[in-house]
């Protein structure tokens, strides 16, 4: 279940969201770094939180043969997300790009069911609505999933929290073990999705649960970053 942005813990987000600073970003470099794994040995790097919704969260940096040191989610029965707040207009710098990797999926999860809403890898792209309060429960999400039965291409609204929109770019056991290279040009995603220039960017998360199937889920995240081309 995606309760980063849905039911109760939405409010509890908010709530989050105002205790804490954006970094501001200068959208006038051609890369901005929002993850570089490579650059420490602990998750609790500069920018970046871990929320743990329900259960123990188990996240760490390991060094992988393939890609080098990497973001590594597990789940037993539980949700987790780590996130970082920012401020950016992402029209000058529109493209998100991350590498991930699944080996274990939440058996059962489908997106477009509330009662099985569990994804092993899951990033997203906040977009608050000013001013934050109370306002801010008109946020704008949208997330990039990797979904175990929800079909590849889908556009799915979720059930929990109708502003939330996800595009479905993997599913199910094809490709389950392999590293893929994903690039997505948000800006035009939030317009196509909500029908509207999108406000700043105020968060990036990255997120994996298996509560509500009560299954099992294992990812991997490569370095996040956003680019101008």
């Amino acid at each position: 279940m995606n309760i980063l942005i849905s039911g109760k813990y939405y409010f509890l987000f908010i709530i989050l969201s105002l205790a804490l600073p954006a970094a501001i970003i200068s959208a006038q470099e051609d890369v901005i770094h929002i993850a570089r794994f490579d650059q420490t040995r602990s998750v609790a790097f500069s920018g970046w939180q871990i929320k743990e919704w329900k259960g123990r969260a188990d996240v760490s940096i390991i060094n992988t043969d393939e890609v080098g040191s990497v973001l590594a989610l597990r789940s037993k029965g539980t949700s987790t997300a780590i996130y970082k707040d920012i401020e950016l207009d992402i029209k000058d710098i529109p493209y998100l790009n991350w590498q991930w990797k699944v080996t274990k999926l939440p058996e059962g999860g489908d997106v477009r069911n509330s009662s099985t809403d569990d994804q092993a890898a899951q990033i997203y792209v906040i977009f608050p609505k000013f001013p934050k309060f109370p306002s801010q429960i008109n946020s704008r999400v949208i997330g990039y999933i990797w979904d175990t039965n929800a079909p590849r291409g889908s556009i799915v609204t979720s059930t929990k929290f109708s502003k939330t929109k996800y595009i479905v770019l993997k599913s199910g056991q094809n490709g389950l073990g392999k590293w893929f290279a994903e690039k997505r040009n948000i800006y035009e995603d939030y317009k196509m999705l909500f029908n509207e220039e999108p406000p700043k960017a105020g968060k990036i998360s990255v997120m994996i649960d298996s509560d509500d199937t009560k299954s099992q889920a294992e990812s991997f995240f490569g370095d996040i970053y956003l680019s101008a081309n």
